[in-house]
């Protein structure tokens, strides 16, 4: 890969004009106490290339996805398993995963197609300042 991605943590992407993505990037930041989450806009170049590594659409992929090592989580399972890694109250989304997928994704689907409209756009994928910059791939 040509991109400098670090092997010691899980890496989330996401939309990086979408205000719903942003939001949810926001969320996951106070409360990843452990710093173990990087980030990065499914724009990005490094985006593209864990995508492609992974088998997954580098194309039309509108969704959040979860790199950890060589797995790769998408839509509701990501949203799972990021609740999951960041412990406390969060984890009572982890039963949520012996749902079926279909029904799952369908309610994620139905959110990710309206986002757009409901939440609106950025002009330009949000810029990490601070002590979180280091944790954002580009």
């Amino acid at each position: 890969m040509s991109v400098d991605v670090p092997d010691d943590g899980p890496i989330v992407l996401f939309d990086g004009v979408c205000n719903l993505c942003h939001g949810f990037v926001q969320f996951i930041l106070p409360r990843d106490t452990e710093k173990q989450f990087y980030f990065a806009s499914l724009q990005s170049d490094v985006a593209q290339e864990l995508l492609a590594a992974h088998g997954l659409e580098t194309e039309s992929l509108e969704s959040v996805v979860l790199i950890e090592g060589e797995d790769a989580y998408v839509k509701s399972a990501a949203v799972i398993r990021i609740a999951q890694r960041l412990g406390g109250v969060y984890r009572l989304l982890g039963p949520f995963r012996f749902l079926p997928r279909r029904l799952r994704d369908w309610l994620y689907d139905l959110v990710a197609d309206h986002r757009y409209r409901v939440f609106g756009t950025k002009d330009q994928c949000m810029l990490p300042t601070g002590d979180v910059r280091d944790r954002f791939l580009e």
